[in-house]
């Protein structure tokens, strides 16, 4: 390891459910400082709660301190101006699409103008943040040069390291998952690779470049968009065959190299999003990404698909759509998670709405004074519910939900 920074004082830009699992882990061998904007956010770490239920109270006390100092353990703030202690900068901003399934740079711009502002002589930049090849050194590296000053790969450094968190995942944790890294030139590649190495059990892997780090990492979500795409058609395909899709590919996946994946609603901020970044890159180089973007197309539109299947059936039990009781099972964007971002069972509750239904929700990860929707919200333990409803959807399956009845309409039940 080099001896630009003999000592690492490392400060984590954005404290999500990328960030906080990160910060933790550095924290338990390194002075770490974590920044994030939201002051409840902020309150919250301190006491020991992570609203993404990434880590529990006891993992977040054990390395919270009350003072950023140069000891190892974790100090979590929103004020800027103390982020000038580190020389270790990683960034862990969310990389969203617009509406017009653009990418969004704003968070990663103005959390690389706060670093720019802050960062001292020799110190380095990792960027974790979900990108298209190129826009580390495109969309980031200006800007931390015009605010700091300094000149790239003389007064500081940079890398990237995608971030790798399945959330909900209590299997497969950020420790345990072998981590990607990158440098901008190769003395820092090592540098940043020996700097992860200390904290990632599963090991590294050190990239030939950081476009290469960022491709690998855009990929890994469009491979799974693009599968999931494929199995999502077959059941379109094979409910009109009036044949079980899970009957199916349960027989088709005895052969050893069938891959497993199943239908269903692709949400989040990561394999609903991703995609578009890579589609992007390719069109600005001349290249029309037909299989990204048309697999991209079929998972967005598979919550008009299952809200025009619930309407059928509402019809094939003689129920009027409009003012028919819907409770919908599960709103989050995947199971055993309390985020509702880019969930794509907001856009089946939306399009059972204007048919007239009444939908209520009940999802054991979302509070029943969620402000988030506009209908009623039944809270997990308000058993039992039979006969009160036209409909029971569960739309996201979590483990809570696995003792239930696998059941659609409660009047058939």
């Amino acid at each position: 390891m080099s001896t630009l920074n003999p000592r690492y004082k490392i400060a984590v830009i954005g404290l999500g459910y990328v960030g906080l699992p990160l910060a933790r882990l550095f924290a338990t061998k390194y002075p770490v400082l974590g920044f994030d904007l939201k002051t409840l956010r902020i309150n919250e770490i301190l006491e020991g709660h992570d609203a993404t239920l990434e880590l529990s109270k006891e993992e977040l006390l054990e390395v919270i301190k009350p003072n950023h100092s140069d000891e190892n353990g974790l100090w979590v703030t929103n004020n800027r101006e103390v982020l000038k202690w580190a020389n270790v900068f990683i960034v862990t901003v969310p990389t969203p699409v617009t509406p017009a399934k653009e990418p969004d740079f704003s968070a990663l711009e103005a959390a690389s103008k706060t670093v720019g502002q802050n960062m001292s002589k020799k110190s380095i930049v990792i960027y974790e943040s979900t990108v298209y090849p190129g826009a580390t050194e495109e969309i980031c590296l200006p800007i931390l040069e015009q605010e700091s000053g300094l000149s790239f790969n003389e007064g500081f450094y940079l890398g990237y390291s995608p971030e790798r968190i399945n959330p909900g995942d209590k299997t497969h944790r950020i420790e345990d998952i072998i981590k990607v890294t990158s440098g901008s030139n190769p003395e820092i590649a090592k540098e940043i690779d020996a700097l992860y190495g200390s904290v990632i059990t599963a090991g590294t892997h050190m990239a030939e470049s950081i476009q290469v780090a960022e491709a690998a990492k855009v990929i890994e979500n469009a491979q799974r968009d693009i599968n999931i795409a494929f199995v999502n058609e077959l059941k379109q395909i094979f409910d009109k065959m009036n044949l079980d899709t899970a009957q199916v590919l349960a027989a088709a996946k005895t052969k050893w190299n069938f891959l497993d994946f199943y239908p269903g609603l692709v949400g989040g901020h990561c394999i609903g999003v991703d995609p578009y970044y890579l589609a992007h890159k390719a069109k600005q180089l001349g290249h029309e990404p037909k299989v990204i973007l048309s697999g991209r197309e079929v998972n967005d539109s598979m919550a008009i698909y299952h809200g025009e299947r619930i309407i059928q059936k509402l019809k094939d039990n003689g129920i009027d759509s409009k003012g028919a009781k819907i409770l919908v099972l599960g709103v989050t964007f995947k199971p055993n998670v309390p985020d509702l971002r880019n969930s794509k069972v907001l856009d089946v509750i939306d399009f059972l709405d204007n048919y007239g239904c009444n939908v209520y929700i009940c999802d054991p990860f979302v509070g029943k004074n969620n402000t988030c929707f506009n209908t009623q919200v039944i809270e997990f333990d308000d058993q039992p519910w039979k006969d009160k409803f036209d409909a029971i959807e569960i739309l996201t399956f979590h483990d809570k939900f696995k003792d239930l009845k696998n059941f659609t309409f409660t009047n058939n039940a």
